[in-house]
């Protein structure tokens, strides 16, 4: 083969993909059709709970077209980080929705269910082993923290891929992801240069994210040779630059010129980018690098408590200036009442949106003085109803909170719902960020063949 041609659909699966730009990918008659399904991106409670953070319904759509093209033109479908996060919860979600429409199309297919969870002895044993490192600001991992972890992940590279495409595969739904590895694997098995599919994958990944104008709900299109690759979208209303492809593959990336992965490092010091023609960029020289030792990328997370929330607005311009001391004297005294009652064990925060409420974690910004605040009142707690207290007690201390200078003798905050609180649930935060080293790509994870004989599994 001269190249892979490589259809990726959308951004993540379910963010949809306008039908036209689609067919046009489809008359470029690429070699794979592909989609991330998945991130981090949305926080640790989707893979600690094992929801997807992608709608059903949607998720079925993108699906439909993609695996009905697939089929009738006989090329690969592959789908990475299934349900939104890759445990096996999220994969069997995923899978429900493809046999449903393998059985409403009657259609006869391979899939290849590729598991990335890991098992809590199997990691226990690696980390007894000495070969799990913590990827900074992570701290060192122990057997408490994984025991309390409700899903755990490795992110898999294209070795799993490869050996499904190999057993014959014509859709694949796999687990946790190396993003890249989604769209260079079948590259990667036909023997094109590793670096640059691995590169072309960084940037397939986010579908017309990467074109201007960008969007995460369309299609972009990737063409791999020996010693280049070509990327253009699909879409008439937008082109691929030398600036937005050198700029998104800085998307995501901690280094400018090294980009860590399974198994090794993807380095663009000598990349280079080209205009080739109005709409399409040609890349050169991006190179991969193997590691001495094969690592995986874990992710776990636990469960910490309940969130209850309350949204108020404040407009009184005496308030807004002293509101980081009448926030400090809330806190205070919301815990000095409930101490003594037992009740010690609780996060009570307030964000101030319109004053560093998205920039509030960095230090020492200048600040201007506010017309009106946004107030999110956030408690966690052991239980829902312990939350429940904290923000109540918190919401109605602020809401008559004596302030020199007050006109008023209440009345400090404006809600915009009834009731004002919410109860928000489950909370969980990510308690494994780790590299874990192994001797086979292929060591912890597990492979389902199946086979469907008009959308019945036989």
């Amino acid at each position: 083969m001269e190249e892979i041609r490589i259809l990726s659909s959308t951004a993540i699966l379910g963010y949809g993909f306008p039908e036209e730009s689609f067919n046009e990918g489809l008359k470029l008659k690429p070699h794979v059709i592909a989609a991330d399904a998945g991130s981090t991106d949305p926080g640790p409670y989707y893979l600690g709970k094992g929801k997807s953070f992608t709608d059903r319904n949607a998720v079925k759509r993108d699906l439909i077209y993609m695996i009905k093209a697939g089929v009738a033109n006989n090329i690969p479908v592959i789908i990475g980080t299934a349900g939104g996060s890759g445990a096996d919860v999220h994969l069997q979600w995923n899978v429900e929705i493809v046999e449903e429409i393998l059985k409403e199309n009657n259609l006869d297919v391979k899939v290849a269910v590729i598991h990335s969870e890991v098992k809590k002895d199997y990691v226990i044993k690696k980390l007894k082993e000495n070969k799990i490192s913590p990827i900074k600001p992570a701290p060192e991992l122990t057997e408490e923290e994984v025991n309390l972890s409700t899903n755990i992940v490795a992110q898999i590279g294209e070795e799993p891929y490869i050996k499904a495409l190999n057993d014959g595969a014509q859709i694949i739904i796999a687990g946790r992801s190396y993003d890249p590895a989604v769209f260079a694997s079948l590259a990667i098995k036909e023997g094109f240069d590793k670096g640059l599919a691995i590169h072309l994958g960084k940037i397939l990944e986010c579908g017309a994210i990467a074109a201007i104008p960008g969007s995460g709900s369309d299609c972009l299109f990737g063409i791999l040779g020996k010693d280049n690759f070509k990327i253009r979208p699909l879409s008439d209303k937008r082109k691929c630059t030398t600036l937005s492809i050198a700029a998104h593959t800085l998307y995501e990336k901690s280094n400018p010129i090294k980009l860590p992965g399974p198994g090794g490092v993807l380095d663009l010091s000598n990349t280079t980018f080209e205009q080739f023609d109005d709409t399409t960029v040609i890349v050169k020289g991006s190179k991969f690098i193997p590691a001495e030792k094969y690592t995986l990328k874990l992710e776990g997370a636990k469960k910490v408590g309940y969130r209850t929330v309350s949204i108020a607005a404040c407009k009184d311009p005496i308030m807004i200036e002293k509101i980081d001391n009448i926030i400090a004297g809330v806190k205070e005294r919301v815990r000095n009442n409930f101490e003594s009652f037992g009740l010690k064990d609780f996060f009570l925060d307030f964000k101030l949106y319109g004053k560093n409420g998205v920039m509030g974690m960095f230090k020492n910004l200048p600040e201007d003085t506010p017309l009106e605040l946004c107030i999110i009142i956030e408690a966690v707690a052991k239980t829902q109803e312990e939350s429940n207290t904290i923000c109540s007690s918190a919401r109605s201390t602020l809401l008559h909170y004596g302030y020199e200078g007050r006109k008023s003798t209440a009345g400090n905050l404006a809600f915009p719902f009834s009731p004002s609180d919410f109860s928000a649930g489950e909370v969980y935060v990510f308690s494994i960020y780790h590299l874990m080293e192994v001797d086979d790509p292929l060591e912890c994870i597990t492979i389902e063949m199946k086979e469907y004989k008009k959308g019945v599994l036989s």
